[in-house]
């Protein structure tokens, strides 16, 4: 069936807009906030954890308005949108007070989740004002963490959804394009971490990846309601990081990004090449992967 229009990664057929003309059709009273569940329904457009596609759905059938294809009614409100103008994270004041100890000195360790609860603040604020690239909302799935000494953050990480397309990563696992549409869910990014500027402790940083490592896939099906298989992050070596502390906890090196981000049109470079680092969850991420 010839494709007529792509929206991130879904191709609608002739047929497929058809059906949305028809459902707008038949429900003349309806809001675009409800056309857009009832299409999800129809569609059976649903999160792993069972929760409906609304906002991607919205993009699309917006998308679709713009571009002439099928005609919205009129909007009937204009809730405001959280994204949109979103301030950055107040800083958050904590205990400075230098940490030069050996890593057994500071155990035991708490990784704790934070996303939805009264720490998650304290996580943006640390990430925003600490770690060189701020705080940027995560996309799609995603988790917080921080990391506690005897009540004090030492340390954070966020963890969010893969990004589409990495070709060194794909190719490393073998996936055919449509297989990598259906099972890239069971990837996580791990896209901040942290180790507060005053903490010096030798071996933390990758002692904390491997710890994760374990606690990150219960969090994940116990959230989200699926499996995670794979993690991966990308290491910006023009500013001189190396991932040592990755290394360290047995990632995997599987290649470079192009250079040119995820909506490049150009294939031209545009921005400095990163590391891809990768770590299997299980020995067998490849079949999972490759097949679900």
């Amino acid at each position: 069936m010839q494709s007529l229009f792509r929206y991130r990664g879904k191709t609608l057929s002739l047929d497929d807009i058809r059906f949305i003309r028809d459902l707008i059709a038949e429900n003349p009273d309806a809001s675009r906030w409800a056309l857009s569940k009832k299409l999800c329904i129809a569609w059976d457009w649903v999160q792993p954890n069972g929760a409906l596609r609304d906002m991607v759905c919205r993009g699309l059938m917006l998308r679709l308005h713009e571009g002439g294809y099928i005609k919205l009614p009129a909007k009937k409100r204009n809730p405001p949108n959280p994204f949109v103008n979103r301030k950055s994270p107040e800083k958050v004041e904590i205990d400075q007070t230098p940490i030069h100890k050996s890593l057994s000195e500071i155990l035991p360790l708490e990784i704790r989740q934070v996303r939805r609860t009264t720490h998650e603040k304290t996580a943006n604020s640390l990430i925003e004002h600490y770690h060189y690239l701020g705080y940027c909302h995560p996309v799609g799935e995603h988790l917080k963490y921080i990391v506690f000494s005897k009540d004090r953050p030492i340390a954070c990480m966020s963890w969010s959804s893969a990004p589409r397309h990495i070709g060194c990563r794909d190719r490393f696992i073998g996936w055919e394009p449509e297989t990598r549409k259906k099972n890239l869910h069971l990837i996580a990014y791990n896209s901040r971490y942290l180790i507060l500027p005053w903490v010096s402790v030798r071996y933390l940083a990758s002692h904390l990846l491997g710890r994760i490592a374990k606690v990150l896939p219960v969090d994940w099906q116990r959230v989200y309601n699926h499996r995670l298989c794979y993690l991966e992050t990308f290491i910006d070596t023009d500013r001189g990081f190396n991932g040592s502390c990755y290394r360290g906890a047995n990632w995997i090196e599987v290649g470079y990004t192009t250079g040119r981000g995820k909506n490049d049109h150009t294939n031209k470079v545009n921005r400095s090449l990163k590391t891809v680092l990768g770590y299997p969850l299980s020995k067998s991420f490849r079949e999972i992967l490759r097949h679900g």
